[in-house]
């Protein structure tokens, strides 16, 4: 059963000053939404549970990339069209740059905001793993001041997230620490676009030869929120990328996933897919490494 417009109310502020003051004199009462792309789907199926809508889709203060020598900033109104088109996050930080590139249809990236993709807390989002390999940070705000906090502590579980009743997410910040990393990400779909991942992983690792020296993996799909696989990445740093290096790598993340069955995979399917762009992601780091 489609909605009936007449049972929401919408208002749009004019500044973030005057949308932080309607939050704090009536926390939790009205819903933000800037791009839309998640809440409309909910709404044209009459299923949209938020019956007062705030728009926040026209505040400059929440759009915007700026960078500076120590990391890049990203507005949370900011459009993945913005994220993947921006020269700087497609040289510095190749998995996000993709991660938009992956989401949905190019309607959507144009109207779709990185805030929103991570304030949705969907486990299947696209950009977190992506955010968790590059350490992101999370400028949280409200008319009591402003908070950080890192991305890996910003989702709580499943559709859950540290944002307070009165707060927004104003931007992202990514610290420039990619120099000699390499980069590799990859999203298992029913189809190769406008399909909600099975799995998709980011990993970035910077090598010394064939020894891995700095590592990061994250896994979506595979647990309530987007995860770190910390026991795959000690299980690899420090070590030779051998044979044996890589299969106690692939042992540690199928057995730290935590996937469900579901309408679009199965728990095994996803452990198993799991490994296999593990042992992917390793493999052509080997290669790479002989190669130079």
């Amino acid at each position: 059963m489609r909605a009936n417009p007449a049972g929401y109310e919408l208002i749009a502020p004019r500044s973030l000053s005057e949308a932080l003051g309607i939050m704090a004199r009536e926390p939790g009462i009205w819903r933000p939404i800037a791009g839309g792309t998640d809440l409309m789907v909910l709404y044209e199926a009459g299923k949209l549970p938020d019956r007062r809508i705030m728009s926040i889709w026209g505040l400059r203060e929440l759009k915007g990339i700026k960078v500076d020598s120590e990391a890049v900033s990203i507005g949370a109104a900011t459009t993945y069209t913005e994220v993947r088109q921006h020269d700087v996050l497609r040289s510095e930080f190749p998995l996000l740059a993709e991660a938009a590139s992956w989401t949905g249809s190019i309607a959507n990236q144009n109207r779709g905001t990185l805030g929103g993709n991570i304030v949705n807390a969907s486990p299947a989002a696209d950009s977190p793993p992506a955010l968790l390999v590059y350490d992101a940070e999370m400028e949280l705000i409200s008319e009591r001041g402003s908070r950080w906090a890192p991305y890996g502590e910003f989702h709580t579980g499943y559709k859950t997230t540290l944002l307070r009743p009165d707060e927004l997410l104003a931007r992202i910040r990514l610290p420039c620490r990619t120099q000699g990393l390499r980069h590799y990400c990859r999203k298992v779909g029913t189809r190769n676009a406008q399909a909600i991942s099975k799995v998709c992983i980011a990993a970035t690792a910077a090598c010394t030869g064939q020894t891995i020296s700095r590592i990061r993996i994250a896994l979506g799909s595979v647990a309530p929120t987007a995860v770190r696989c910390l026991r795959a990445e000690a299980a690899l740093e420090g070590r030779a990328l051998d044979e044996q290096a890589v299969a106690a790598a692939r042992a540690e993340i199928m057995a730290e996933v935590r996937p469900i069955d579901d309408f679009r995979s199965t728990a095994a399917y996803r452990r198993q897919v799991a490994g296999n762009l593990l042992e992917e992601f390793l493999r052509t780091l080997s290669e790479n490494a002989v190669r130079h």
